[in-house]
């Protein structure tokens, strides 16, 4: 294995830019720490260009190094290209590879509008992964997919569904084209979810954390659906209310 002991290596530099999103879209990379998201990308071919591994960290045996291109970096060089207090002792370049993704008459998908905290959009791919959807839309004014605080809250599940970019008014029209209903999360003229008539296919939208979905899209709604609350809260956050949702249209589902 290649070994870096200089903080000022150019490589070194070149990978601490992957933290901002102009660079990651420059080089078509991106950077995964911890073995959890590394095996994940592993069993999903993503592509990696180089592995950097602490000069302590014990690798698992069934990597395959030829085929990873490992660096070893003392301690103090993982701290610097790390983001997190407590670094793993091992993180991944990765390459960004293309996920064709169209509605189709019997897709199940998730359309998010604005979504601004990693958190909350890592925990939304992360819930619509186990709900079985077919495909996450992030449409214009939500945060970077491959920001390291998304990429930590998907778990891996980025790497286990089609998660692309688009516009939101072209799904929706293309949703309907297809027969697919359109609900959109809303409270003026909304109707409570559980009287949603039952559909094998939808495209829910959820939108920003403050102002909601943007009127273009609650006026092309097929259906405007909120979350009835029993209890004193006056919203919820919308990792949360999106997981409800998702799991409500799935159980329904002919």
């Amino acid at each position: 294995m290649k070994r870096i002991e200089s903080e000022q290596n150019a490589s070194i530099k070149q990978w601490k830019k992957l933290y901002t999103k102009k660079e990651r879209d420059k080089s078509g990379q991106f950077i995964i720490e911890g073995p959890h998201l590394i095996e994940e990308a592993l069993r999903h071919h993503v592509p990696i260009a180089h592995l950097i591994v602490e000069e302590s960290y014990t690798l698992p045996e069934n990597w395959n190094m030829s085929a990873l291109d490992p660096w070893v970096v003392p301690k103090k060089i993982m701290k610097i290209l790390s983001d997190t207090e407590h670094p793993q002792g091992v993180m991944a370049i990765c390459r960004m590879k293309e996920q064709p993704l169209k509605p189709r008459q019997d897709g199940k998908y998730l359309l998010i509008d604005g979504v601004q905290d990693p958190g909350n959009l890592g925990t939304i791919i992360r819930t619509a992964d186990a709900q079985g959807i077919d495909g996450v839309i992030l449409g214009e004014g939500t945060v970077d997919v491959y920001n390291s605080k998304v990429l930590r809250s998907t778990q891996g599940s980025l790497f286990h569904l089609p998660v692309v970019k688009g516009s939101l008014d072209e799904w929706i029209t293309d949703c309907k084209t297809e027969g697919v209903p359109v609900f959109v999360s809303a409270l003026k003229g909304a109707k409570p979810l559980q009287e949603i008539q039952s559909s094998r296919s939808f495209a829910l939208v959820v939108g920003n954390e403050g102002s909601g979905v943007r009127r273009e899209s609650i006026e092309a709604a097929d259906e405007l659906v909120y979350i009835p609350m029993f209890g004193n809260a006056e919203s919820l956050n919308v990792a949360v209310a999106a997981g409800i949702m998702l799991y409500e249209l799935m159980r329904n589902r002919q």
